[in-house]
């Protein structure tokens, strides 16, 4: 017989003999079938053992102690012992076990002392064996069949659960899917908790020979005594699978983003905006994992999805210059490298969320739908007092991506993301931070409670509380067991996810040099296909960043971006209104000529007692100079350390630039970031 059609002993009840079919052919026909017989009813021969035992006791009982009032008081205290010490020696079985074997005792026991006081010949006792015994013997022979013929029922379940320490928990009807085992559980009342469970659930894999997040257990939350086992026998992540294209190019960003699968073969997905009629709210996301875990392509997997659809736009910083990214720059509505870029990036997107919360709420939106990213042309959603159609343009959902957002809380304070978390759902905004390790001296914990998704990928085992509910990781989820050693591996949590499916583990696509070409077709999609920036949205952006903010190039004409767009609607609004020109400085001829040099004019370092300083009037000039040249190149953030080259140029020193940034804060033309010594320079428009 080959070793592949050999069936081990594992594979037969403990009880039963293992024999092969040529044993039978090879020895007599008849002792041979006889020992087979034999040995097949050897299990079920005790029971009647006991019966014969019992009529053999009575006769003998008779015999010694026939009418003796001593001993009947004897035997049946010790029948009524027999009896007590049954149920007691029983409570860690199930209650049928406990009660069969009870009943038997009992019965048996009162059959013997009856027998040995009377006679087992006297009246009904003959009847009474003859036939209760074999009733009994034959319910424990129908017992013994029905364990050894279904290994799932009270021989399987309960002695599994008896290992595990959960002797009297009670498993319902499981439902069986591919790859996937659901089963209720019961426990004890008043004994036993959903705690118990969870805390044998590494000994629950351990008796299964499973790894540690293939059992899982989700507690029903209106009982502590129920909940749901799920065992999922095989890992159908091993397999690396190649991202190949997003799942819904030119679709709503309302509808779910897929990005990846969880180990049973079901679709990993993830909704960014509220949906009011399935009582989804919308959310933002943290993407948590250490170095090696796969966090660049779980964000690749998440922002592909996110610019294939047709009604959002994306802010995206990156300090890392976009390493990972920059086959999808060209989709992105804005773009910043970190620094002081992403500083004004983070001013804007907090004027930006009251702008968007104000339209929405002048157009009927209690929050941000699809229909909103449309031209209004329904009376419904109208922003006129009078109820006709305003025919407004639409606003597209906003997506605000810090990438490496480490690096961003380190410069801007621990907060930085505190109010955008807590205020920009509402005004269809969604927050997006990527960090490696999301711990309280990182972020603050306001920030953190306002983020209700997370996507967890492998980090060190200390760390897997600052990415993940408790109740989830009480539930079975383990990141921390996963490290970097296997990369894409996480744990999804978001609203409109089955809260069973939290301590899933799911794995996302995998990005490669093939993935490049797809990107970039991506890109060019977006660009000719995907929504620009409403005007409510860039020119809030623009109020605050100035020509910091572009916007990404219109389909119809690639050289003009949105942002610019909006200015230079803006700065046609001012001409019509007429001059922008400082009631102080109408006086000023600007076709005149310069004043002619004066003595001292060739030593103009202020501070010294040589040279002529500048008139107030001058001063403010130079420096407003200054600060329009910052703004051109886009730099809306400075300090006293950004004027060191030009100081050198114009030959002025640090305290008279730090004295002209406090003038220019009063005069409206900076303002104040969260950065000790830096000021947010406010574009000219606005301070105009």
């Amino acid at each position: 017989m080959s070793r592949n059609n050999r069936r081990s002993r594992s594979d037969f009840p403990d009880n039963a003999t293992v024999m092969s079919p040529y044993t039978l052919a090879d020895q007599g026909s008849g002792g041979s079938i006889g020992a087979y017989l034999l040995n097949r009813a050897k299990p079920h021969l005790p029971p009647w053992l006991g019966v014969g035992a019992a009529g053999l006791a009575g006769a003998l009982g008779n015999w010694r102690w026939d009418e003796s009032a001593a001993a009947g008081v004897g035997l049946t205290l010790a029948s009524v012992a027999l009896s007590g010490a049954t149920w007691w020696i029983g409570r860690s079985t199930s209650t049928q076990r406990r009660l069969h074997s009870a009943i038997t005792v009992a019965s048996g026991s009162a059959w013997v002392t009856a027998a040995c006081l009377a006679g087992p010949m006297a009246g009904p006792l003959d009847d009474l064996y003859l036939m209760g015994g074999p009733v009994l013997a034959l319910s424990w022979n129908v017992r013994m069949l029905l364990r050894t013929s279904d290994p799932s029922g009270e021989s399987g379940d309960k002695g599994l659960l008896e290992k595990v320490g959960l002797a009297r928990a009670q498993i319902g009807a499981a439902k069986v899917e591919p790859n996937r085992v659901t089963a209720p559980v019961a426990l004890e009342p008043g004994e036993q908790t959903n705690e118990d469970v969870t805390k044998s659930l590494a000994r629950l894999a351990s008796a299964l020979d499973l790894p540690r997040n293939a059992v899982r257990y989700t507690p029903d939350p209106g009982s502590e005594r129920r909940g749901e086992l799920v065992i999922v026998p095989e890992d159908m992540l091993s397999e690396v699978v190649e991202w190949e294209g997003p799942s819904n190019v030119g679709g709503s960003i309302a509808q779910p983003l897929v990005i990846g699968r969880y180990d049973d073969g079901a679709p990993l997905v993830i909704w960014l905006p509220g949906d009011p009629e399935a009582g989804r709210n919308g959310t933002h996301v943290l993407v948590a994992g250490g170095t090696g875990s796969g966090k660049g392509d779980a964000a690749l997997n998440l922002l592909t999805e996110v610019v294939s659809r047709r009604d959002v736009i994306v802010w995206f910083s990156d300090p890392k210059m976009y390493q990972d990214f920059a086959p999808l720059r060209p989709a992105l509505d804005w773009a910043a490298e970190g620094g002081a870029s992403t500083e004004i990036m983070v001013a804007a997107v907090e004027a930006v969320i009251p702008a968007r919360t104000r339209w929405l709420g002048a157009h009927g939106y209690r929050q941000w739908v699809p229909e909103a990213a449309e031209t209004q042309n329904s009376a419904e959603h109208t922003c006129r007092t009078d109820g006709t159609v305003c025919g407004c343009e639409g606003m597209p959902f906003l997506v605000t991506w810090f990438e490496e957002a480490a690096n961003t809380l380190r410069a801007l304070g621990d907060d930085a993301f505190t109010g955008i978390a807590q205020e920009a759902r509402s005004a269809g905004v969604s927050l997006i931070v990527s960090l490696q390790r999301p711990s309280y001296d990182q972020m603050s914990t306001s920030t953190r409670a306002s983020l209700p998704s997370v996507l967890a990928l492998g980090c060190d085992p200390r760390d897997e509380g600052f990415s993940l509910p408790d109740e989830v990781l009480a539930a079975g989820a383990h990141p921390g067991a996963w490290g970097n050693r296997r990369p894409g591996y996480c744990y999804a949590v978001s609203p409109g996810i089955p809260e069973d499916r939290y301590a899933s583990p799911g794995r996302t696509r995998r990005f490669t040099h093939r993935a490049v070409p797809v990107m970039e077709m991506l890109a060019t999609w977006s660009q000719r296909n995907g929504a620009l920036a409403d005007p409510i949205t860039a020119g809030a952006a623009v109020s605050i960043a100035g020509t910091a903010y572009t916007g990404r190039p219109d389909e119809n004409d690639p050289s003009e971006p949105a942002g610019l767009r909006v200015v230079q609607e803006e700065d046609a609004m001012d001409d019509q209104n007429g001059p922008r020109v400082d009631p102080e400085d109408a006086h000023i001829d600007p076709e005149a000529d310069l004043p002619e040099t004066e003595e001292g004019d060739d030593a103009p370092i202020f501070g010294q007692d040589s040279g002529r300083k500048p008139t107030p009037q001058e001063a403010r000039e130079l420096f407003a100079r200054a600060l329009t040249e910052f703004e051109q190149s886009g730099q809306m953030i400075v300090g006293p350390v950004d004027f060191l080259e030009w100081c050198d140029r114009n030959q002025l020193s640090r305290p008279w630039v730090s004295a002209r940034l406090k003038e220019a804060a009063i005069d409206g033309r900076l303002e104040a970031t969260n950065t000790t010594g830096r000021w947010r320079i406010v574009p000219a428009l606005t301070a105009a």
